[in-house]
């Protein structure tokens, strides 16, 4: 990873653990890989770290059909119905995953893989 790129990753995986909408997991595995960096594990660390990454990018359609089911009535509450019509719109828009700061983050930290 070069020096320019790797600036970028820390900077949104910094903003990934900030991130209200990142799951537990993905912050512990996000710090664990910014903790690995000059370190003689920071190869494996970045592997499970796109691992985690790719395992957690939400897409719209799983966005959508969790907001209209039973569970995202329970995480979203009252919202759920307005979280299912913004992926939809979202959707329309040619969006293919969620737009939530943590997948945001997640989806400018995986297009920069070519150049890992």
């Amino acid at each position: 990873m070069n020096k320019e790129v790797r600036e970028f990753v820390v900077e949104q995986t910094k903003a990934l653990i900030a991130a209200p909408t990142c799951c537990k997991e993905l912050k512990e595995t996000a710090q664990k890989w910014l903790t690995s960096l000059d370190q003689p594990n920071e190869a494996e660390m970045t592997k499970r770290y796109e691992e985690e990454l790719e395992a957690d990018l939400v897409t719209v359609d799983d966005l959508i059909a969790l907001a209209n089911s039973d569970l995202g009535k329970q995480i979203f509450g009252e919202k759920a119905a307005q979280v299912a019509a913004h992926g939809e719109k979202i959707k329309a828009a040619g969006a293919r995953y969620c737009d939530c700061p943590a997948c945001k983050a997640v989806e400018a930290i995986l297009a920069t893989r070519k150049s890992w």
